[in-house]
This record gives structure tokens, sequence and C-alpha cells, in this order.
């Protein structure tokens, strides 16, 4: 009896303890995830306040199916996703260069993860200085080297989005490497000696014991990083507000020009909506394909 009355307690200080964070999920995300799907079926316009809620059904989404503009901007974030194993492929090589090397680990690690913390807007700014297509230091670099024509970068529908996405691989590089130097310092290293012992070369050893080893961490950055790669916003708002001709226009900025500069708020909730269950889909298909090559 005793002991049921100690699980009981300890049980209602489990909840006490992630009730804050229940409550903050529920108000925060599930709730306005909720409201969204409703005023997804409707053709409001939040100015006009809640008395002016109109439902039109599947109207909202019929439309989206037909629009070129969210069309071009789900391109754009499918294209994004390539950044994603660019940013851990050079990661896992400098968390690996990083990992054996004897002095100034801490350094590297600062230097390389300083990008992911620093504000986006600045990183942006930063950035804008460098790809100026005249006196920016990238094109004055291309001249130097003999290219007399180098790209116009931001300002050239054909690179301005591979500029977008280079900016993301290096702001995301420093997270990565982080991760992996972590996974990379949890490998046994009997491991490594059985490895020697039978024989295995260095690139054997690699590819059979810290890539599986590893693999947790991969599927874990995978993930996020996709999902990132959708909600890239901030690069994109400050640097060509989606601009040239669309080349950069994504699907979030897109659902903030509907919502904030159209003032479509049932049409920008269908987009969310939909941005939701993409993301869900892209979740679930990895989260059942990581059981065929994910080690834990």
């Amino acid at each position: 009896m005793k002991q049921r009355k100690q699980s009981f307690y300890n049980s209602i200080a489990g909840y006490l303890f992630v009730l804050p964070m229940l409550l903050t999920t529920m108000l925060l995300t599930i709730i306005p995830i909720f409201l969204s799907g409703i005023i997804s079926f409707t053709d409001w316009n939040f100015i006009t306040g809640l008395g002016n809620i109109h439902f039109i059904g599947f109207g909202n989404y019929e439309e989206l199916f037909k629009d070129e503009h969210f069309w071009r901007a789900m391109k754009n974030n499918l294209t994004m996703i390539l950044t994603v194993p660019f940013s851990m492929i050079i990661a896992l090589v400098l968390a690996v260069l990083i990992d054996r090397v004897t002095y100034f680990k801490s350094f590297f690690k600062v230097i390389y993860f300083m990008p992911f913390i620093s504000s986006f807007v600045a990183v942006s700014l930063l950035w804008r200085v460098l790809y100026h297509p005249t006196s920016g230091p990238i094109n004055g670099f291309l001249k130097s080297i003999g290219i007399a024509n180098p790209p116009l970068w931001l300002a050239d529908p054909q690179y301005a989005l591979i500029a977008v996405m280079i900016i993301m691989v290096w702001t995301g590089l420093g997270f990565n490497m982080i991760l992996f130097i972590a996974g990379l310092q949890g490998i046994p290293k009997d491991l490594y000696e059985a490895a020697d012992m039978d024989g295995a070369s260095k690139f054997r050893q690699f590819m059979n014991v810290t890539i599986p080893m590893l693999s947790p961490t991969i599927f874990f950055l995978l993930i996020t990083g996709i999902i990132g790669s959708f909600k890239v916003f901030d690069l994109v708002m400050v640097l060509t507000e989606g601009g040239p001709a669309g080349s950069t226009s994504v699907i979030v900025h897109y659902l903030y020009e509907v919502a904030f500069v159209n003032l479509r708020s049932g049409y920008a909730s269908a987009i969310g909506i939909l941005l939701l269950f993409s993301l869900m889909i892209v979740t679930v298909v990895q989260w059942f394909g990581q059981k065929k090559w994910v080690n834990y």
C-alpha cells in the first residue's frame, strides 16, 4: 500500500513538472494549428474582424493547387533540401578532422559554431556585401583569377537561389559539426581496435564503424535539416524578398505575402496547413525508412 501511494505521488509530481510545457505546447502550437485549419476553409481577412468570416469549403485548396506562385515556391523549397546533405557531409569531414587534432579543439568549435548563433539578419547583410556584383569581395576574387563576367548572384535569377543555398550551408555547418563531434566521442574505441586487428583500413573503419555508429545523429540532422529548409524565411526576406522574378520565393515567404501584404488570411492558412502535412509526410517516410539503416 505504501509503495502504491509513493508511486501515485511520483506520478503526480511528474505530471506537474511537464504541465508547463504541455500548456505552452497546447496554447502556442496545437490550438493555433487547429484554428488555422478552420480558417483555411474561409475567405477571412483578419483586419475585418471575426464577424466577417465566411466559409467557402475547399475553395482555398482548389485555388492553391492551381497557383503557379505556390508551386514555384514549393519547387524552390525542394531544391533547398540539397543543402542538407551538402552541409552534413562537410560538417562530418570537419568533425572527424577536429576530433583527431590535439590542440585548439575548442577554438575550432567556436569558430565554426559562430554563424549558427549569430543573428540571421546580420549574417544576411554581411553576405549582401560579399555578393555585391561590382564591389563585392567574391566577384573581386573571381575577376582576379581571370573570370571576366562573374555571376551577379542575388541580382541574377539563375544564381540567386544558389547564393541563398550557399549561405544556408555555411550557417548550418557549426550545428551539424558539434553534433557529429559529440557522436564521434561516444563511439567505443575498442570497435576501432577490433577492426584494426582484422586488418581493416582507415577508410573501411570509417565506412563500417564510424558511419553506422553515427547513424542516429545522421538521422536526427536529416529530419531537422529538411524541416529547417522548408521553414527558411529570414534569409530570403532580408536578402531578396523572394526576387529577382520570384527565383528565391519560398513557401513561408509566400505565406507571409499572402497573409500580411495581400491580407488573405484564409488562403494563407491553407498554405500553412498544406506545408504542415507535407512536412509530416516527409518525416513519417524518414521515420519508417530509418529502421533499415539506423543502428541504436
